[in-house]
């Protein structure tokens, strides 16, 4: 999976250095650091001792194209709706979530209740991607201003790369299937880890700090194409809670430099 990951990010950022040679882009860096909200098989669907309990960090490293300035000639492109209202961002990104079930079956005084309470899990996560961000209020005149707000959309596709973790603190672990909760049985967990791709929504709002830095905050949704990432895995014929695949909520901070 090393190798996987070294690949992607040599073409994430080959690509801006291409782009900015044939079309004259200019081009934002940044990071950014916040909390994560894990949804998966851990813990009772729509539960917010489970929302509240399987909670982590991400971080992230961020680039963007801007299609409203040219660097090379400290100009402005031609004016156009795109140019002034769209900006395309590459991500790389890590989260990582510590997992264990919550709800009513899991305080049960039986060996229902032990096995679950037993059952722990790690997500990690390593994100490689693009969004094409949609902003409502003219990107020029937010960036003339300091002290502007210059409120986002966003849509992409990342390609996840996870490992998991699931074990039991039960004697004997998860190789004993007397361990295992029943749903689980024989095959309903994993730690072999694996790669998927997903689709990352956003909101969000920059404020303008200085003529060439911004910060921003944002609201993230993210639907992974795998119910695999958390290391579990339900029948969803025979558990109907169990019919959407993992998915997560970010909230983060971030701080974007322009690159004059």
């Amino acid at each position: 999976m090393t190798k996987k990951i070294k690949s992607l990010l040599f073409l994430l950022l080959l690509a801006p250095i291409m782009s900015q040679a044939q079309f004259g882009f200019s081009h934002e860096i940044g990071a950014f650091a916040g909390g994560v909200a894990f949804q998966s098989d851990f813990g009772v669907r729509h539960d917010f001792e489970t929302n509240a309990g399987n909670t982590g960090f991400g971080i992230g490293l961020v680039h963007y194209m801007n299609f409203s300035y040219r660097a090379e000639c400290n100009c402005y492109t031609p004016d156009t709706y795109f140019n002034d209202h769209f900006k395309l961002r590459s991500e790389l990104s890590y989260n990582s979530t510590k997992l264990e079930h919550f709800g009513k079956w899991v305080d049960k005084e039986s060996v229902y209740g032990e096995q679950l309470r037993a059952m722990k899990g790690e997500a990690k996560v390593t994100d490689i991607g693009m969004q094409l961000e949609y902003f409502p209020w003219s990107i020029r005149e937010f960036t003339a201003r300091p002290g502007a707000w210059g409120p986002f959309v966003a849509l992409g596709a990342h390609y996840s790369i996870y490992d998991n973790n699931t074990y039991s603190t039960l004697p004997g672990g998860l190789g004993n299937p007397g361990n295992v909760y029943p749903d689980y049985l024989p095959d309903g967990w994993s730690t072999e880890g694996g790669s998927t791709w997903s689709v990352v929504s956003s909101v969000g709002t920059r404020y303008k700090l200085t003529e060439l830095s911004d910060l921003f905050v944002e609201l993230r949704w993210q639907y992974y194409g795998d119910d695999w990432v958390d290391g579990l895995k339900k029948d969803p014929k025979l558990n109907e809670e169990n019919k959407a695949n993992d998915w997560n909520v970010w909230f983060h901070f971030g701080y974007i430099y322009y690159l004059d």
